[in-house]
């Protein structure tokens, strides 16, 4: 499909097997970052969470959905997100509290490795929701007012903005009173460039993906007249 030319304005009315896929590959990254968090990680003398490996590209699947499927459909994959990564969690806590095997003698390890305080749980959960619906809406609202080109455009832009967003949330919710400003400015602004930088080295990639999914589906959604109001299910 040429660059600018619009192609299906809606979504099709069946989920195709690679519409299942990239869900799943969203899904499955966003529930592997927030177990892997917990570790912190030196990377170019940086310290940052161990996540930072496979959580963006739970924004760049977000960004191929919303590019090729729409906003609708990618709303409808962030709240199905969120509800797999509550189970997860409530999976977890329920582990945590059962009564441990008398020979078994890794509690300890559990809680500190899997165990959550309600702070973080809430500081994720929101930045999670923030963060992403901002990246869907920026990416489609850019879509719409460049036609369809300059797809690097919109997926570095709609990142900066949902990656901005979803550092400043969760770090200021998640550590706000417990360390100084500075040095949670310092965070906010770390995980920021690096996820950012992150999704521009993979924009080649997403070009590939996007280029192929349209091909396959015969589909290039324009949300032309979506309501962007993340609680709707319906266009």
């Amino acid at each position: 499909m040429a660059p600018g030319q619009e192609g299906n304005s809606s979504p099709p009315a069946q989920y195709s097997q690679w519409f299942i896929l990239v869900t799943a590959i969203f899904i499955t990254c966003l529930i592997t970052a927030n177990i892997t968090a917990v570790k912190l990680v030196s990377v170019f003398g940086l310290i940052v969470p161990a996540a930072i490996i496979i959580f963006p590209i739970s924004y760049i699947s977000g960004d191929v959905l919303t590019e090729v499927y729409g906003y609708c459909r990618a709303r409808r994959v962030i709240w199905l997100g969120f509800l797999c990564n509550l189970v997860a969690v409530g999976a977890i806590w329920i582990g945590q509290v059962m009564p441990a095997a008398s020979f078994w003698d890794g509690q300890n390890a559990y809680e500190r490795i899997l165990g959550y305080t309600p702070r973080l749980l809430t500081a994720s959960f929101l930045a999670y929701l923030v963060g992403e619906f901002a990246n869907s809406f920026v990416l489609a609202k850019m879509k719409v007012a460049t036609h369809g080109r300059w797809l690097w455009t919109r997926t570095i832009g709609s990142t900066l903005v949902g990656q901005g967003l979803d550092s400043l949330v969760f770090i200021t919710l998640a550590f706000a009173g417990t360390i100084t400003l500075t040095a949670l400015a310092s965070a906010i602004v770390t995980q920021w460039l690096m996820k950012s930088a992150y999704e521009a080295v993979a924009t080649p990639l997403t070009y590939a993906v996007v280029n192929f999914l349209k091909r396959r589906e015969g589909l290039d959604v324009y949300d032309h007249h979506t309501r962007f109001n993340p609680l709707r299910f319906t266009v």
